[in-house]
C-alpha cells in the first residue's frame, strides 16, 4: 500500500522511520527493500485528518528535520515473517516468499516480480487483477489476501475520508509540478497582479469612512430613526436657539475652568479670570457666527450675564430663578438652605450657527479655534483657574489622526518579523542558508495586503481606521504559512527530482495551509454579519487578505523555493550567488563560505539530516514527563479551575459599549477635558425629550390624564429627577386654571396656545401645529447619576420600556442615545458571530478531523478560550465594543489551530498508556505550537506601544487569545486528555487492527 502526504507520529525514544510513502524511492534504488507492516500508517477514516496536523509539525521540522513528516510509530522490532533489518529501519522480505504474494511482515502492497515500475503509486501491471494485490494510496482501503476491496471502505464514510483528501492532494501535486517546471511566471504574475491591484490605493482618500457615528454605532439603531422624527417635527432656528432642543450635539466650542484644590471659581480672583477668558473667546470673531436669542448672542454660561459678583452669593443649586445650573457649575458645595457656597468648575459653551451656508463658516471658525486657542490661553497667563477645551469637531479630528500615529509601527513590525524569520531559517552552510526564503515569505504577506486592499478599494469598500490593524495580523499568519512550506520542502530533501519534491511538498504543506486559511477566512467573513460598519469593513479587508496570502504562498513563494533550490544545486552562495569553490585550504574562506574552518567540511550536501531541535527534546524529556506527574496534574486542574472561575467572574463584570474618549490619542487635548467633565459635571445626565409622535386630542381631559400618567411613570425611574421636568402641557393647564379658561374645547385650546408662547417662548418649539392640529409635541425630563456604561444602558432600556407601555405613542430621544444604542446589540451581535463562527469551525473540523473525541476537545477549547478572553479583558480595562468584538471572532480561528493539533495527535497515537500518548504529542507539537504563538505575537506586539485605545485593544486581546490558546494546547488539554486516554482509538479501528495487521 502506498501512502503519501500524511502526518504520522513518532514514538519517544525511537528513531524516525519512513513509511510506505517513501517505499517508491527505496524500490527504485533497493528493489529488495520494504517497510515492516506494523510501521504503516493507520488506514481508514484518519486518511484526511493528518494533514490538519501539518501546521504545527512542520514548524518543528523547520529546525529539526529528524522529526519527519512521514515518520511512523515504529516499534523498532523486527517484523513478522523473519523480515531482516536494513539501514534506516527498512527491512528485506524473506527470500522464501511465494511468487506473486506479499511476504508476511512486508509492505501492504508487493509488486509482482518483473511487473511495472516498482514503487510507482497506483501503476502496476496487475491493476485490474482480482488475484493479485494492487498498490493504493493510504486511506483508499486495503485489500485482503485475494485483493478484494472492503465494502465499507468503497465510499466516503466515517472510516474513510480520503475521497476529499485524494483529489486535493492530486490538485496540489499538479500545482507543485507546474510551479517546479516553470517558476518564473509564478514569480512575475503575483508581482504584476499586486502592482495592478495596488493601484486601487489611489481611491483611499475618497473611501476613508472615519465618521464615528456611522462606523461605531449600529446601522439600524432606533435612535437614528428618532432623530429623524425630531428633525421632521421640531426644526431648529439659530435666531431662537435653545441648546436642549437640538436634535444633534450642535456646533460648539466648550471650555471648563477649574479652580485649584480648596478653591472656588466663584472667588473674586477666579471669577475675574473666567470673565477674562470669556471675553477673549468672544473677541475672536465669535460674535459673527454665534447663535442668538432675543437678538443677542447666546451667553456661554448664564452666570456671565450677572452685572457684578454680588449675585453669585445668592445662587441656589441646581435651579436658581428658573435657570438650571446643573450643567453650568460643577463640584458645587451648598449650605443647608441650598445656596451655593463654592464651586470647583464652570463650563462655558459657545454655540455656532448651522443654518444653510453658516455651517461651513462655523466649521472654519472651530478649526481656527483649535489651532489658535492654546496660544491665546498662554497669552492670558491665568493663575487662578486651569482651562481645558473641546469642540464639536475635536472627537472626529482626533479619531481621523490616529491612523498616522500607527504608520511608523509598520516598519518596526516588519523588521521584527523578518528578523524572527531569518533566525528561524538560519543555517551555517552558506549554500543551505534560507535567508532569502525568509525575506520573500514576508514579502509574500506584504503583496497579499497590497492586492487585497487595492481590490476592495476598486470595489468601493469603505476603509475604516480599524482596518489598519489587519496588516499586523496578516503578517504573523503569513509567516506561519511560510514556515510550513520551508519545513515540508526540507523534509522531502531525499528526492533529487525537483518536480517530485515540490509536488510532495505541496501535497503535504498545502493541505495544512488550506485548513488554517479556511478556518480564518470563515471566521472573518462570518464577522461581516454585524450591525457595526467598522467591524464589517475590518472583516472584509482581513478575510480577503487571507485569501491572497494563501494564493501567493502557493504560487509566488513556491516558485521562490524552486529558484532557491536551483541556486543550491549550483553550489552558489546565498548572498552573492557566486559559486562556492570546493577544497579551499583558507580558513577564512571556509568560515565565510562553508561555515567551518575545516576544509574537510567543504563537501556540501543539501539533503543532510540535521539533529533534532533542543526544544523538541525539552518537551520530550522534561516537560512531558513533568506533566504526567500526578501532583502536576492536580496543580493543572486547580489552575484551570482558577482560570475558569476568574473568566466567568470577569464575564459578569464586563463593560459594554465604546467610550468616546477612547477614540482620541492619549496625548490629545480632549482627554483632560473629558476628565474634568466626568469629575465635575457627571451628576446630571442627558436632558431627554419625550415625544408624542401622533395626532391626539390634547383638549380632551382623559387624553391629558393618559399623557400625565405616562410622564409620571417615566419620572418614577430612578435615573430621573421629577422636580426638573419641563412640560408645556402642565404649564398650559396651570395657566388655564389661573385664567379660568376651559381648554377642554378644541377651538379654545388651540387659540390660546399663543398666550402660552408669550410667557414661555421656548414652548413654541415643542409643539408642531399644522392645519389646526397638533401632529407632535415633546416634553423634557432631567436624568441624574448616569455615570457608567451600565447606567447608560439601564437608562435607555427603562425609558423605552416605559414609553412602550404608554397608551399614547411615545418616543424618547437624546443625541447621546445614538451611541447608547450599541448596548442593545453589542452582546447579541457578539454572541451571534461567535456562535456562528464556532459552528462553522466545527463543521470544518468534522470534515477534516473525523474523530468525535478530537472534535469534542476542539469545541471545549474554543469555548474555554473565548470565555477566558472575554473575562480577562475586563481586568485589562477593555470594554465589549465593536473593536473587541472583532478580536473575539478572531479567537475562533486561532483556538482551532492550537487545540486541534495536540488533541488529534493524542487520540490517533498507538501508545499503550495515556501518559505516553501525551508525551508523544508534546514531543512532536509542543515546540511548533510555541513557535507559532511567538510568530503571531511578534506581528502585533508593537501595537502595545500605540497611543490609541483601538490599537492597544487589538494587541491586548490578540495577546490574550494567543496566551490562552497556547496554554490550552500545551498545559490544559494534554493533562485533561490523559483522563480519557482509553478513548484514543475507536472500536472499529481495534477490530480492523486485530483482523488485518496490514491495515492497523
Amino acid at each position: 500500500m502506498q501512502c503519501t502526504g500524511s502526518l504520522r507520529h513518532k514514538v519517544p525514544n525511537t528513531n524516525p522511520t519512513m513509511t510506505c510513502s517513501l517505499s517508491s524511492a527505496l524500490h527504485t534504488n533497493f528493489p529488495g527493500t520494504t517497510v515492516p507492516a506494523q510501521q504503516l500508517p493507520v488506514a481508514g477514516w484518519h486518511g484526511l485528518a493528518p494533514f490538519f496536523l501539518t501546521l504545527p509539525l512542520v514548524h518543528a521540522t523547520l529546525l529539526y528535520p529528524s522529526v519527519s513528516l512521514h515518520s511512523s510509530l515504529n516499534t523498532g522490532e523486527e517484523g513478522p515473517g523473519g523480515a531482516q533489518p536494513l539501514a534506516e529501519g527498512h527491512t528485506r522480505p524473506p527470500r522464501s516468499a511465494p511468487h506473486g504474494q506479499r511476504p508476511a511482515g512486508g509492505p501492504a502492497c508487493w509488486p509482482e516480480e518483473g511487473g511495472g515500475r516498482p514503487g510507482k503509486v497506483g501503476r502496476a501491471p496487475w491493476a485490474g487483477s482480482r488475484s493479485k494485490p494492487r498498490c493504493r494510496r493510504r486511506g483508499a482501503g486495503c485489500r485482503g489476501g485475494m485483493g478484494q476491496r472492503r465494502p465499507h471502505e468503497e465510499r466516503c464514510s466515517c472510516s474513510n475520508t480520503d475521497c476529499l483528501e485524494r483529489p486535493l492532494k492530486r490538485l496540489f501535486e499538479g500545482l507543485g509540478r507546474a510551479v517546479a517546471a516553470c517558476p518564473w511566471p509564478f514569480v512575475l504574475l503575483p508581482l504584476l497582479v499586486s502592482g495592478g491591484l495596488g493601484a486601487g490605493f489611489i481611491f483611499l482618500t475618497s473611501l476613508e469612512e472615519n465618521d464615528i457615528e456611522e462606523q461605531f454605532t449600529p446601522t439600524s439603531g432606533p435612535a437614528k430613526a428618532e432623530r429623524d422624527l425630531v428633525r421632521l417635527h421640531f426644526p431648529t432656528n439659530d435666531s431662537h436657539f435653545f441648546a436642549e432642543r437640538l436634535a444633534t450635539e450642535g456646533s460648539y466650542a466648550a471650555l471648563i475652568a477649574v479652580a485649584p484644590e480648596g478653591g472656588s471659581v466663584l472667588s473674586p480672583e477666579a471669577w475675574q479670570e473666567v470673565r477674562k477668558l470669556d471675553e477673549a473667546v468672544r473677541n475672536s470673531s465669535y460674535r459673527q457666527h454665534c447663535v442668538s436669542i432675543f437678538g443677542i448672542c447666546l451667553p456661554a454660561n448664564p452666570l456671565v450675564l450677572l452685572p457684578d459678583l454680588s449675585g453669585l452669593h445668592q445662587l441656589r443649586y441646581p435651579v436658581s430663578n428658573g435657570v438650571f445650573l446643573g450643567t453650568a457649575l460643577g463640584g458645587v458645595r451648598t449650605n443647608g438652605s441650598g445656596y451655593v457656597e463654592s464651586a470647583r468648575a464652570i463650563k462655558l459653551l459657545y454655540y455656532l450657527r448651522e443654518d444653510g451656508d453658516e455651517a461651513e463658516n462655523s466649521r472654519v471658525w472651530l478649526e481656527d479655534f483649535v489651532r489658535e486657542f492654546p496660544r491665546t490661553l498662554a497669552d492670558l497667563k491665568l493663575t487662578a483657574v486651569q482651562v481645558t477645551y473641546f469642540t464639536s469637531l475635536s472627537r472626529q479630528q482626533e479619531f481621523e489622526g490616529i491612523t498616522e500615529s500607527v504608520i511608523p509601527l509598520f516598519s518596526v513590525t516588519y523588521f521584527l518579523t523578518i528578523t524572527f524569520s531569518i533566525v528561524s531559517c538560519l543555517r551555517l552552510s552558506c549554500i543551505r542558508n534560507n535567508v532569502w526564503l525568509a525575506c520573500c515569505g514576508v514579502v509574500s504577506s506584504g503583496l497579499a495586503v497590497v492586492s487585497s486592499f487595492g481590490l476592495l478599494m476598486y470595489c468601493g469598500v469603505p476603509f475604516v481606521v480599524t482596518v489598519t490593524n489587519a496588516p499586523f495580523l496578516i503578517l504573523g499568519v503569513g509567516v506561519d504559512d511560510m514556515f510550513i512550506m520551508i519545513a515540508s520542502w526540507e523534509q522531502n530533501a531525499r528526492k533529487t527530482d525537483i518536480k517530485s519534491r515540490l509536488a510532495d511538498t505541496y501535497s503535504e504543506a498545502a493541505l495544512s495551509v488550506t485548513v488554517t486559511t479556511l478556518t480564518d477566512v470563515l471566521a472573518f467573513f462570518i464577522g461581516t454579519w454585524t450591525a457595526f460598519p467598522s467591524v464589517k469593513s475590518f472583516c472584509l479587508y482581513t478575510g480577503t487578505a487571507f485569501i491572497f496570502c494563501y494564493i501567493y504562498t502557493m504560487t509566488f513563494f513556491g516558485s521562490i523555493i524552486v529558484l532557491n533550490d536551483k541556486r543550491e544545486q549550483g553550489n552558489r552562495h546565498w548572498l552573492t550567488c557566486m559559486p562556492v569553490e570546493q577544497g579551499k585550504t583558507s580558513c577564512l574562506y571556509n568560515a565565510c563560505c562553508i561555515g567551518s574552518c575545516s576544509s574537510e567540511s567543504s563537501q556540501l550536501k543539501t539533503n543532510e539530516t540535521e539533529s533534532e531541535h533542543p526544544m523538541s527534546l525539552f518537551f520530550k524529556n522534561y516537560y512531558g514527563p513533568f506533566l504526567t506527574d500526578k501532583w502536576t496534574k492536580l496543580l493543572v486542574v486547580l489552575l484551570y479551575g482558577a482560570y475558569l472561575g476568574g473568566s466567568i467572574y470577569g464575564c459578569t463584570q464586563i463593560r459594554e459599549g465604546i467610550d468616546l474618549r477612547n477614540l482620541a490619542s492619549d496625548d490629545s487635548y480632549v482627554i483632560p477635558y473629558y476628565d474634568d467633565d466626568d469629575k465635575y459635571f457627571s451628576e446630571y445626565g442627558p436632558r431627554v425629550m419625550v415625544i408624542i409622535n401622533e395626532t391626539v386630542s390634547y383638549w380632551e381631559e382623559h387624553v391629558r390624564e393618559d399623557i400625565e400618567t405616562c410622564i409620571e411613570d417615566i419620572e418614577n425611574i430612578s435615573y430621573v429627577d421629577k422636580n426638573l421636568t419641563e412640560s408645556w402641557l402642565r404649564v398650559y393647564i396651570l395657566l388655564a386654571k389661573i385664567a379660568s379658561v376651559n381648554i377642554s374645547n378644541k377651538d379654545v385650546f388651540m387659540n390660546n396656545l399663543s398666550q402660552l408662547f408669550q410667557y414661555y417662548p421656548g414652548f413654541e418649539w415643542d409643539i408642531n401645529k399644522t392645519h389646526n392640529e397638533i401632529t407632535a409635541s415633546r416634553f423634557f425630563i432631567q436624568t441624574v447619576n448616569v455615570t457608567s456604561a451600565i447606567d447608560e444602558k439601564n437608562l435607555l432600556n427603562q425609558l423605552r420600556d416605559k414609553a412602550e407601555q404608554c397608551n399614547i405613542s411615545l418616543k424618547v430621544y437624546h443625541p447621546a442615545f445614538i451611541y447608547y444604542d450599541q448596548y442593545l446589540v453589542i452582546v447579541q451581535n457578539t454572541i451571534q458571530n461567535v456562535v456562528v463562527a464556532a459552528g462553522a469551525m466545527l463543521v470544518v473540523a468534522l470534515f477534516l478531523i473525523p474523530n468525535p473525541l478530537c472534535c469534542l476537545w476542539v469545541t471545549f477549547a474554543i469555548a474555554s478560550v473565548i470565555v477566558g478572553v472575554a473575562g480577562f479583558m475586563t481586568f485589562w480595562d477593555v470594554n465589549l465594543d465593536s473593536i473587541s468584538m472583532i478580536n473575539l471572532v478572531i479567537c475562533i480561528g486561532f483556538s482551532v489551530d492550537f487545540s486541534a493539533h495536540i488533541s488529534y495527535a493524542f487520540v490517533t497515537s498507538k501508545e499503550s498508556s495515556a501518559n505516553k500518548k501525551m508525551i508523544g504529542a508534546l514531543h512532536q507539537l509542543g515546540y511548533p505550537v510555541l513557535q507559532g504563538a511567538i510568530s503571531t505575537i511578534l506581528g502585533v506586539v508593537v501595537l502595545a506601544a500605540a497611543k490609541t485605545y483601538i490599537f492597544r485593544t487589538f494587541f491586548k486581546i490578540m495577546f490574550l487569545v494567543i496566551l490562552f490558546g497556547a496554554a490550552h494546547g500545551l498545559v490544559f488539554i494534554p493533562v485533561f486528555l490523559t483522563f480519557f486516554g482509553h478513548f484514543g482509538r475507536s472500536k472499529d479501528q481495534e477490530i480492523r487492527y486485530r483482523n488485518n495487521k496490514d491495515c492497523p
